[in-house]
């Protein structure tokens, strides 16, 4: 998983307030009930230290669903600030949070924030009717999803029962502008398709509208194309059918991903090109050789030593100072790796740690090798 854009967070010096929090706005009483979850979420900052900008701007941005709009949409918010109240880093969760964190502490919790962030498949959702289409594009973690409507050409759009010498031209008309309107969409998915990286698009709604677009869908589109006979984009439809079948499909390609990563340890084991164990991707971070980075979720009670800088980060003291470092902190062990996988351009994937090889709590693909790098 690409996580460079938790750049704006590790960039910045801390301490870091880091909340998840649950922000549904669904009841009658939701505006006092979202009250009254915010002020316990500040509360236990402000027992925890943080400074009184911070709990507000963390609060402001938490009750913004009580305003209505599309914050008032969102199950769960993530929200991290710096030491003076900016706001580094906002985004909706995929859901409600299962416990709801609020942290001021020297480094964030960025990977409890990234284990809930929505989009980690970046995948395109259509609900097509003869006129047009609703389009849904997810892509990385941390980035909202992307909403649109194509609306094509309504005149002539039924099919009408018009007899003699003319009915065979209205039939014709009107098949002619359902294809004309579905090559807008077809042109407009493509288009996303190319720009995301979709690694599947999905489509419900009207069974004629999907029979052009399926049949005249670009060979890039029907690489990914996943159809679908549910689901109608009439206004009040229930489109939690199309909700459920989305999650199934991610579900799917992560399970597919994760066993791509094991392969890929594996493999690069094969040349020298993975380690395992806590110490040996410390040194490997350091020198910028990971590409992926790979987590357990279930992380031993480890800690490490960390400087200002990413790739400041050392299992033991002596590391440090080898560093220049003198004043260094200890942080939990996930929390550094992360922050030095951000620092390099490594990607990062969480795993469970019954899959991981060995039991291990951390392996590292490799970049490249060099005569210090363990064998």
């Amino acid at each position: 998983m690409d996580v460079t854009f938790l750049g704006s967070v590790t960039d910045h010096p801390g301490p870091f307030a880091t909340v998840c929090a649950d922000v549904t706005h669904t009841t009658e009483n939701a505006d006092t009930e979202l009250d009254l979850r915010v002020r316990a979420l500040a509360d236990r900052l402000t027992e925890q230290g943080a400074p009184e900008s911070v709990v507000e701007a963390v609060r402001s941005r938490l009750l913004e669903g009580n305003e209505g709009g599309e914050a008032g949409t969102y199950r769960g918010r993530a929200v991290v600030t710096g030491p003076d109240g900016t706001v580094l880093f906002d985004a909706p969760l995929a859901d409600s949070p299962r416990a709801e964190t609020a942290e001021w502490s020297p480094m964030p919790d960025l990977v409890s924030v990234l284990r809930a962030l929505p989009g980690r498949i970046p995948h395109v959702v259509i609900v097509a009717d003869r006129v047009g289409a609703d389009i849904t594009v997810a892509t990385a973690p941390g980035l909202p999803t992307v909403e649109k409507s194509i609306e094509g050409d309504t005149h002539l759009m039924r099919k009408v029962q018009v007899g003699g010498w003319a009915h065979h031209r209205y039939q014709h008309t009107a098949e002619n502008v359902w294809i004309h309107n579905m090559q807008q969409v077809i042109d407009e998915i493509d288009t996303l398709v190319e720009k995301s990286g979709a690694r599947f698009v999905l489509i419900a709604g009207d069974i004629r509208a999907r029979q052009i677009f399926t049949d005249r869908a670009t060979p890039k589109i029907k690489a990914v194309l996943v159809d679908m006979n549910e689901g109608g984009r009439a206004e009040g439809a229930d489109r939690s059918v199309i909700d459920e079948r989305v999650q199934e499909l991610l579900a799917e390609h992560e399970a597919a991903e994760d066993a791509a990563v094991l392969e890929q340890i594996s493999a690069a084991s094969a040349h020298g090109l993975a380690l395992t164990g806590t110490a040996l991707v410390v040194e490997a971070l350091r020198k910028a050789q990971v590409e992926t980075l790979v987590l357990a979720e279930e992380q031993d009670d480890e800690q490490l030593f960390v400087g200002t800088s990413p790739l400041e980060i050392g299992v033991s003291t002596e590391d440090m100072a080898a560093l220049g470092v003198a004043d260094a902190a200890r942080v939990p062990v996930e929390r550094a790796l992360l922050r030095a996988a951000v620092g390099s351009n490594a990607g990062v994937v969480v795993l469970p740690r019954s899959a991981m090889p060995g039991d291990i709590p951390v392996a590292a693909v490799l970049r490249y090798t060099d005569d210090s790098t363990a064998s």
